[in-house]
């Protein structure tokens, strides 16, 4: 096992990775959705809204709407997103 402070993630190239711009249009759908279901999944384990994260009370300030969300955590979203895509692609799948 490494240690955490030895940690050094391995590169991709994902830089490279062609999507076609059907998928690139909906990158902000795909994104909605990729927030739908870790709220869903935080709601299911007892999450509730908070001003502030709170461990102990399973609080998060994201678990409201997409549409609520501040723009640097929609950009993370929507970057979760066309990164699974560009995996997808570069193992070889093709998304018609």
């Amino acid at each position: 096992m490494t240690e955490k402070s030895n940690y050094i993630p391995s590169e991709t190239m994902l830089d490279s990775i062609p999507l076609t711009k059907k998928l690139t249009d909906n990158i902000d759908l795909i994104a909605r959705r990729v927030h739908d279901e870790w709220a869903r999944k935080r709601i299911s384990e007892g999450w509730s809204y908070g001003p502030s994260q709170d461990i102990s009370k399973k609080h998060h300030p994201s678990l409201v709407p997409y549409d609520e969300l501040p723009e640097n955590e929609k950009e993370y979203d929507k970057q979760t997103a066309l990164t699974t895509l560009k995996t997808v692609v570069s193992i070889g799948f093709r998304i018609d």
